[in-house]
């Protein structure tokens, strides 16, 4: 357990995390990814306000039957009782006590002028509220935090009162009082500071929340740990409103690979990366491909300078081995890179070429002339391995299709929606066969034509799917017309893009989807040359 080594994590991605812009969980989401929390060694979840959300009292009504957690305990949050109200009246109090949680979270104010113009009562009485209810739920069996709202800030303005929530806190029963840095506007010699200060001071168990405002917040919550602090705070991905909070995945991958903190075990460290990733399929919301650790570029490398150096020792360029956190390390290739670049992109999709091969030289030039054209290998492995087994190959092989024509149009009748309608023509094994079918645009009527065409032939295409695509007009000039497609496919649990370069987006993105056939049979014609559309 993370606890008895010091530092508890605690996660508030389905409470202060669910409000970013643009996300909206259902009660089965925010029960997903509490599962997948607990896979990654949290120790407590935060899953919303009961008796406040009747989202989050319906979640913790189910939890209580759906969610077998094996590690982390489940938390309520919700505030400390209203002014001039006995604690055993306020309903709010009484919803927290209902969700059976093991652990209930406290929000209570600390800065003066949120006392005395939000809450709108005295000093005096926003003490006794924060001591009377954690004292009530303490009484009641619960471990029980408070989350001293706006604390830096209200530090500042009014230290005296800021330390006397603490002292108030602890004294009533608080497990960790949690300092907020609400509007996350703070640095971290800032949080480190008061941190070390308020430690001082009160000799309370201190905890960290802070959000990104100031782009700071994982380093404010690791300067905080530094200082004392025994209880971190974030969110998946370091979602949350306006900037985020901070995130929670970044915080423990640098507390236990740059602190030496065996917080959680190698394994939950291991499922960080597919944990990542399952939750933003489940949030539909995105974070950055570059995000540390998790991101898909987090251990990506493109220089050519990088490559050489990567392919003597990966860790000249790594701070850290990317499978201790579940994730790869990629090569990108392009007119950037040279023939390490290549070289390493060829092993890392398993294929064995000698350093400095004729092969390899070969495929480096191409590269580039066809980046000059306006080709983009970077994001399109499967058209790289189908223009590097075109340099491997020992002898040319008939391609396993070849299409005659193919056309589409665009058919919208009076008052209907416009439909566009998809025709292929194409020989395999000398005899031709002709398909037509239509779809909401012309790649997915082009994708159902060949489907239809080449499913009953190649049984293995009858599994993929069209996941996709990303258009970028590179010239507009009436003489030299350029525009780029990348496809996105997904065939079972494998994924993969594919690039076209033509004179508008439709011959561009059937260029595509070409390669992207011949990518999926590469393994029915071994040893072959496999003819790409790149290299036409």
């Amino acid at each position: 357990m993370a606890e008895q080594h010091g530092i508890q994590l605690y996660d508030t991605t389905l409470r202060d995390g669910s409000q970013q812009e643009g996300m909206t969980l259902t009660v089965d989401d925010k029960l997903a990814v509490a599962r997948l929390l607990d896979g990654v060694g949290v120790d407590f979840i935060e899953g919303g306000w009961p008796g406040a959300v009747p989202r989050d009292t319906e979640f913790f009504h189910r939890a209580t039957t759906e969610l077998n957690l094996r590690h982390a305990q489940l938390a309520a949050f919700g505030a400390t009782r209203r002014p001039d109200i006995a604690v055993g009246q306020d309903r709010q109090v009484r919803a927290l006590l209902v969700a059976e949680t093991p652990v209930i979270t406290l929000v209570g104010k600390s800065h003066t002028g949120h006392v005395e113009r939000a809450l709108r009562t005295n000093l005096a009485e926003n003490l006794a509220m924060i001591g009377s209810t954690v004292r009530h739920l303490a009484l009641a069996g619960r471990r029980v935090f408070l989350d001293a709202e706006h604390y830096f800030d209200g530090y500042r303005l009014n230290p005296a009162y800021a330390l006397e929530v603490v002292r108030t806190a602890a004294d009533a029963g608080a497990e960790a009082v949690v300092l907020c840095d609400t509007n996350g506007g703070h640095l971290p010699d800032e949080i480190r500071r008061i941190v070390t200060d308020t430690l001082a001071a009160t000799g309370a168990p201190l905890g960290i929340h802070c959000h990104n405002d100031s782009g700071c917040a994982v380093a404010n919550s690791i300067a905080a740990t530094d200082a004392g602090a025994i209880h971190v705070q974030g969110t998946a991905h370091g979602y949350g409103e306006r900037c985020g909070n901070a995130d929670l995945f970044t915080v423990i991958a640098n507390l236990v690979l740059k602190r030496d903190l065996p917080l959680v075990t190698g394994d939950q460290l291991a499922h960080l990366t597919e944990a990542a990733a399952a939750i933003t399929e489940i949030t539909g919301v995105h974070p950055s491909s570059g995000a540390p650790y998790v991101g898909a570029q987090a251990f990506t490398h493109k220089a050519g300078l990088h490559a050489a150096a990567l392919r003597v020792d990966p860790d000249l360029y790594q701070h850290t081995q990317p499978a201790r956190v579940g994730n790869a390390m990629r090569t990108l290739v392009s007119d950037m890179g040279g023939r390490s670049s290549v070289e390493l992109k060829a092993r890392e999709l398993g294929h064995e070429v000698a350093a400095g091969s004729a092969e390899v030289a070969r495929a480096v030039t191409r590269i580039k002339q066809l980046e000059s054209r306006g080709y983009s290998f970077e994001s399109a492995d499967a058209s790289f391995e189908l223009l590097l087994r075109e340099e491997l190959a020992t002898a040319p092989a008939e391609p396993p299709f070849t299409v005659d024509t193919w056309q589409v149009s665009v058919v919208q009748g009076p008052g209907e929606s416009a439909r566009c309608q998809a025709s292929v023509q194409a020989h395999v094994d000398g005899t031709p066969h002709i398909a037509t079918a239509d779809g909401d645009s012309p790649l997915v009527a082009l994708d159902a034509a060949l489907h239809r065409l080449l499913d009953p032939l190649f049984p293995r295409l009858t599994r993929l799917r069209l996941t996709g695509h990303h258009v970028r007009v590179l010239s507009t000039q009436a003489d030299s017309a350029v525009t780029r497609v990348l496809v996105s496919y997904r065939d079972g649990e494998r994924r993969w893009n594919t690039v076209g370069v033509a004179e508008n987006a439709v011959t561009a993105g059937w260029q595509a989807q070409i390669e992207a056939l011949r990518y999926v049979l590469l393994d029915e014609i071994p040893d072959a040359r496999v003819v790409s559309l790149a290299a036409a």
